[in-house]
């Protein structure tokens, strides 16, 4: 039976991090199925979604904090299952642009789950220099959720924090 197990990793940038926790891996006998990477500051960031019997999923648990120490990385693994795939009629890829402001994210993540879509992705970036931000979202849409109204009301609520909003539409989309 296939194992899952989550890892996240942080510390400071460095070449190198990415394969030997790549390596690791591989010494362990998993499987990498998935991952994200992000530089934050001068800080590396790294989670990975990895496969194995129970007993490669055991070793490589036993052998991250070593190897954790060794990197100078903070890092939680933790247990998980295989993901079920949700059937959903539309995905939808939201741009928020606009003047940056304290309580931007918690007003937009507070509108999207009162409307009971599923946020599948979330990027942010805020320029210091000329206070502005853009917030990438892709959102996964029910079935039972009007599409146009729930357009509408997008574009209403960009409108009602001072921000332009654009929206593209996919269909036939699994999470």
């Amino acid at each position: 039976m296939t194992e899952h197990l989550v890892v996240t990793a942080m510390g400071t940038d460095r070449p190198g991090i990415v394969s030997k926790l790549a390596r690791l891996a591989s010494d362990c006998d998993c499987d990498i199925v998935d991952s994200r990477m992000a530089i934050f500051g001068n800080e590396f960031t790294l989670i990975l979604m990895l496969s194995g019997s129970w007993s490669a999923i055991t070793r490589i648990e036993s052998n991250i904090p070593s190897l954790s120490a060794e990197l100078e990385l903070l890092t939680v693994v933790k247990r998980t299952s295989k993901y079920i795939q949700t059937n959903y009629a539309t995905r939808l890829e939201i741009s928020f642009t606009g003047k940056d402001e304290r309580g931007t994210m918690k007003a937009i993540t507070e509108f999207l789950a009162a409307k009971h879509v599923d946020v599948a992705s979330l990027r942010s970036h805020a320029e210091e220099d000329n206070l502005s931000q853009q917030i990438q979202l892709t959102v996964n849409v029910p079935t039972q959720i009007n599409l146009n109204e729930l357009q509408k009301d997008i574009h209403s609520f960009a409108a009602s924090i001072s921000l332009v909003c654009e929206i593209t539409q996919q269909t036939d989309i699994k999470k």
